[in-house]
C-alpha cells in the first residue's frame, strides 16, 4: 500500500526504511499514519514521501493534533509558495513544534486581525492598515506586525500586547516621530546605527507620555505589560530623560540635539515589549510618494470645492464671470495658524477672510498633511489650475477585471476564499480568487417580450403572491381574541377538575404576520447554458421579479462563472437594496453564458453576501444546468465534495440552500449535495419560468 501511495513504480524510491519504522508502531497507529500519507499525497507525492520518512520520529515529540497541524501547514505552504517551502516545513519539524507551543499560549495575527483593524481605525489621525511582517514597525500607512506574539503567559495578555504594538506604531504617525528625516541623518552620521537606537529609545519615552495624556486607559494596559515582563524600571539617566521628554511641548525634532549633547553618557536602553523597530528607508519612500500625491489631490479638490462654493453664490448679474477661474481670484488661508499641530478638532479655512468648514474628504487630507509636515504649507492652499497635474496622481489606479490574466497581480482586489480538498480532508486556504463584477446591461426588448409572452402567467403570479402577502394566520391559545379556542378551553377545564390552575390563554385571533425573508438567486452563467437554457433562466428571473415586487420579499440576483481558481467571477444583477427598475431589467437581459461552473467559491461568497442581510429566513436558490465543473481539475468527486462542503457551511450559518436544475442526471448527485428534499429537477427547459415561481411559493409559505 505504501508503495502505491508513494508511486515507487515511477519514482524508484526506496521505501524500506519507512516500512521498517512503521513496523515498530501498532496497527492502529500504522493505519493512522498511512491515512495522512494518503492525504499528503493529494497535494504532492514528494510531500507524502518526506512526511512518511519523518512522521514516526515526529510523533515521539508531538501529539496527533500537532502532527496534523504540521502536515496541514506543509500542504498550505505548498499551495502558497510551492514544493520547496512545503518540504522545508517538514524537514524542520522541531521548529514547528516550538512555534506551535508559542501559538498555544500566544496570539496569532490571522485570528486577531479583524479586532485590531477596528481598534486602529477607531483612533484619530490617518487611517492605517495592518499587515504581517517579520517585526513590528510602521511605514506611516501600514502597521506591520509579527504573525504570532507569545511573550506573555496567556493568550489574552498576548492579544493586549498586540494592541499595545498597534497603539505605539499609531502614536509614531500621530505625534510626529517621522517628521525627523531619520533616513538622511543615519546615512550622514558615522554612528548612524547607535543614533537610530538612541532616537528610538528617546522617542519611545516621549510617545509613552503622549499616550498617557491622550489614552490613559490604554497607557495603563501598556504599563502593566511592562511590569509583567520586568521592563518598567529605567536606569537613572533614562529616568531623567523620561521626565524631560514627557513634558507636553516636547517634539521628535528635539531629540537629535538631545542625543548630540548626552548620547555618550547614556547606557544601553532595554527596548519595551511593544516598541518594535524603526525602518527609516520604508518611511522615507512611503512618505515621499504620499506627499506628492496628497499635494496634487488637495489642490485639485480645493479648486473644485471653490468652484462649487462660488457657483452657489453667483447671481444673475455675475453670470458673465461664469468661466473665470475662481482659484486665481480667491485667497485661501487656514483659519487658525497658531493651533496645536496635534489638535484633533476639524480645521477651518478662510476664503477671502470668511471662515468655512471644508468637506470631510478635504478634512481627511488636511489631517494627513499636518501629520506629515506639522502644518499646511502656503503653496498647498493655492488651488490647482486646469490640467496642472498628471491624472494618475489624482486617483488610485483601478484594476480592470478583464485584465486578470495579464501581469502577475491575479489576487489583488479579490476575495480570497478556501476550497475543500476531499483527498486531503482539509481546506486549501485562500485558494480561490473571487471578484464581483456588474452584469453588463443590455437595453433591448427582452423583458417586454417576456412579459407579453407570459402575460397570463404574470397576472396569475401577481394575484397568488399578493394573496400570500395579505393572508391572515390563525393564532391559538391567546390571552384575548375574537373566538374561543375550544381545544385550549377543554384542557383548561380538565386542569381545573384535576385541581390545577386554569390557563388564561383561551382565545383565537387572526394575525397578519410580516414576512421576514431574504432570498438570493444564484444563477449559473457557465458556457453550457448557451441558447434556450440561458433564455429560460432570464425569463424565470423576469417573472420572479414581477411576482416578488408584489410580495414584498427582499431579494437579490447574482450570476456566477469561473475559469480556474484564479478567476471565479460573480456578476451583480440586483443587490438587496437595488430598486427593480429599468437598469436591473437591462442587467437581466444582459446575462450571457461565460466559462465554467466552480460552484463552491460562488456559494461561499454569496452566503457571505446573504448573511449581511438582516432576515429571519435566508434562502439561497441556485438555478443551474449541471454539476460543478471547471478547467483545472475541479470536476467529478473533487467538485462535488467542495460544493457539498460549501453548502454545509451555508446551513451552519443559518441559510437554507435549494437547487433548481434542468440536468436530467441531477437526481444522481443532488441528494448528496442538497439533501433529498432540497432540489427540483425540471425535465423541460420551457417549463423553467413556471416551475421557479411555483417552487419559490412552496418554499416560503
Amino acid at each position: 500500500m505504501l508503495d502505491d501511495l508513494l508511486e515507487t513504480e515511477f519514482s524508484f524510491r526506496n521505501t524500506g526504511i519507512i516500512i521498517d519504522s512503521l513496523l515498530t508502531q501498532s496497527r492502529e497507529r500504522q493505519d493512522y499514519i498511512l491515512d495522512w500519507v494518503r492525504r499528503a499525497g493529494g497535494a504532492h507525492v514528494e510531500i507524502a514521501a518526506r512526511f512518511a520518512e519523518q512522521v514516526v520520529t515526529a510523533l515521539d515529540t508531538m501529539d496527533r493534533r500537532l502532527m496534523e497541524a504540521w502536515i496541514s501547514e506543509a500542504m498550505d505552504a505548498y499551495d502558497r509558495e510551492g514544493l520547496r517551502a512545503a518540504l522545508e516545513i517538514i524537514r524542520r519539524h522541531d521548529e514547528f513544534l516550538q512555534l506551535s507551543h508559542e501559538r498555544h499560549h500566544g496570539a496569532v495575527l490571522d485570528d486577531e486581525m479583524g479586532v485590531l483593524l477596528h481598534f486602529v481605525h477607531g483612533l484619530s489621525g490617518r487611517r492605517l492598515n495592518i499587515a504581517q511582517s517579520d517585526a513590528a514597525f510602521t511605514d506611516t500607512e501600514t502597521i506591520h506586525l509579527p504573525h504570532v506574539v507569545a511573550d506573555m503567559r496567556s493568550a489574552g495578555d498576548n492579544f493586549q500586547l498586540y494592541k499595545a504594538m498597534v497603539a505605539y506604531q499609531w502614536a509614531q504617525t500621530r505625534f510626529g516621530s517621522f517628521r525627523v528625516p531619520l533616513h538622511e541623518i543615519v546615512a550622514q552620521r558615522d554612528d548612524g546605527e547607535r543614533f537610530l537606537s538612541l532616537f528610538h529609545a528617546c522617542d519611545t519615552l516621549r510617545l509613552e507620555a503622549c499616550i498617557r495624556r491622550e489614552l490613559p486607559g490604554l497607557y495603563r494596559v501598556m504599563h502593566g505589560l511592562k511590569i509583567e515582563l520586568g521592563q518598567h524600571e529605567l536606569e537613572p539617566e533614562w529616568q531623567e530623560l523620561a521626565a524631560y521628554l514627557g513634558e507636553p511641548d516636547r517634539q521628535a525634532r528635539d531629540i537629535p540635539a538631545l542625543i548630540d549633547r548626552h548620547g555618550d553618557a547614556l547606557s544601553e536602553f532595554r527596548p519595551f515589549c511593544f516598541q518594535g523597530v524603526l525602518r527609516p528607508k520604508a518611511v522615507a519612500d512611503v512618505t515621499a510618494a504620499r506627499l506628492i500625491k496628497e499635494k496634487a489631490r488637495f489642490r485639485t479638490v480645493l479648486r473644485e470645492w471653490l468652484d462649487e462654493e462660488q457657483a452657489k453664490k453667483r447671481d444673475e448679474t455675475a453670470a458673465a464671470t461664469a468661466t473665470q477661474a475662481v482659484g486665481d481670484t480667491r485667497k485661501v488661508n487656514l483659519a487658525d495658524d497658531e493651533r496645536d499641530e496635534f489638535d484633533d478638532t476639524p480645521l477651518e479655512l478662510l476664503i477671502d477672510g470668511e471662515p468655512v468648514a471644508p468637506p470631510e474628504s478635504m478634512q481627511q487630507m488636511l489631517t494627513s498633511i499636518v501629520q506629515d509636515l506639522g502644518h499646511v504649507p502656503d503653496d498647498y492652499l493655492v488651488p490647482a489650475g486646469p490640467g496642472e497635474y498628471d491624472p494618475s496622481l489624482l486617483h488610485d489606479e483601478e484594476l480592470n477585471p478583464d485584465d486578470v490574466w495579464q501581469g502577475s497581480y491575479h489576487e489583488i482586489g479579490a476575495f480570497l476564499l478556501p476550497e475543500w480538498d476531499y483527498r486531503r480532508q482539509s481546506y486549501r486556504k485562500n485558494w480561490c480568487a473571487v471578484r464581483e463584477r456588474e452584469s453588463q446591461p443590455v437595453h433591448d426588448d427582452f423583458v417586454a417580450d417576456t412579459l407579453r409572452k407570459h402575460s397570463g402567467l404574470v397576472r396569475h403570479l401577481r394575484n397568488v403572491f399578493e394573496a400570500i402577502r395579505d393572508e391572515d394566520r390563525l393564532l391559538k391559545r391567546q390571552l384575548d381574541g375574537e373566538n374561543v379556542d375550544i381545544d385550549a378551553l377543554v384542557e383548561a377545564l380538565a386542569d381545573k377538575h384535576a385541581g390545577r390552575e386554569m390557563s388564561e390563554r383561551l382565545f383565537t385571533r387572526m394575525h397578519r404576520s410580516d414576512r421576514n425573508i431574504a432570498v438570493l438567486f444564484m444563477v449559473d452563467m457557465s458556457g453550457s447554458t448557451q441558447g434556450w437554457i440561458n433564455d429560460a433562466e432570464r425569463e424565470s428571473l423576469v417573472l420572479l421579479c414581477e411576482a416578488l415586487e408584489a410580495l414584498g420579499d427582499r431579494y437579490a440576483i447574482y450570476g456566477f462563472s469561473g475559469n480556474t481558481r484564479k478567476r471565479c467571477e460573480i456578476y451583480r444583477v440586483k443587490r438587496f437594496d437595488d430598486v427593480y427598475d429599468a437598469e436591473v431589467r437591462a442587467r437581466i437581459s444582459g446575462m450571457r453564458p461565460q466559462d465554467y461552473t466552480r460552484m463552491g467559491a460562488a456559494i461561499r461568497h454569496l452566503s457571505n453576501v446573504l448573511n449581511e442581510t438582516e432576515a429571519k429566513t435566508r434562502l439561497l436558490i441556485t438555478l443551474s444546468d449541471g454539476k460543478p465543473d471547471d478547467f483545472d481539475g475541479y470536476r467529478g468527486e473533487f467538485g462535488i465534495e467542495d460544493t457539498r462542503r460549501a453548502l454545509i457551511e451555508a446551513r451552519r450559518a443559518g441559510i437554507h440552500p435549494y437547487c433548481i436544475t434542468i440536468d436530467e442526471e441531477g437526481k444522481d448527485y443532488l441528494p448528496h449535495l442538497y439533501g433529498p428534499a432540497a432540489f427540483t429537477v425540471v425535465n423541460e427547459v420551457r417549463l423553467l419560468p413556471l416551475k421557479v415561481s411555483d417552487i419559490y411559493q412552496r418554499l416560503t409559505t
